[in-house]
């Protein structure tokens, strides 16, 4: 227990070491108002629009697709959950002296990024399912991770682990489906 307590505290404070670093090289106006743009595109009202738009363009997969998203989605938010409320770690405006966040999160904890997690899951099935052309879409989800930062309602770790629960839980997601 005494090691994966050191693990713990090692992890944090590199966290709160490259949480300085990005606020002190980008808190410039721009960079602040595309990270507000990146967030805001994640935060969940285009994910639908997604299907329909495939359905629209008559895409042969589109079921697949749905199905596939529709599962992803409902596993991605009960692990997310289930992360947020078992690590119980605070955003880095309640744990750092004299920070303020930009932006007002939804809950008071931080692990992991739901806004990244989400991004990281509909840009990995878009790439498995319709077209690995969609690959250019993990610069957007990236852009989101980092928004997140820069805003300061995330540390690193935060949303990298976000990264990696999204893409984790859309490839499962798609083994699932295509077994049924």
């Amino acid at each position: 227990m005494l090691i994966a307590t050191q693990i713990l505290i090692s992890i944090h404070r590199w966290d709160v070491t490259a949480f300085h670093r990005v606020l002190q090289a980008h808190r410039s106006k721009t960079i602040v108002r595309c990270a507000h743009w990146f967030s805001k595109s994640a935060d969940g009202w285009l994910y639908p629009l997604v299907p329909i738009l495939l359905y629209a363009l008559s895409y042969d997969q589109t079921a697949v697709f749905t199905a596939t998203l529709l599962l992803a989605l409902c596993m991605e938010r009960v692990l997310y959950l289930m992360a947020k409320k078992g690590f119980k770690r605070k955003r880095p405006a309640n744990i750092l002296a004299d920070f303020r966040s930009l932006v007002i999160a939804s809950d008071e904890f931080s692990f992991p990024s739901g806004h990244t997690s989400a991004a990281f899951l509909i840009v990995t099935t878009l790439v498995l399912i319709v077209s690995p052309a969609f690959v250019f879409g993990y610069l957007w989800a990236i852009g989101v991770g980092c928004s997140r930062v820069i805003l300061g309602v995330h540390f690193p770790t935060d949303t990298l682990v976000g990264a990696l629960l999204g893409s984790s839980v859309a490839a499962i997601s798609l083994s699932y489906i295509l077994v049924q």
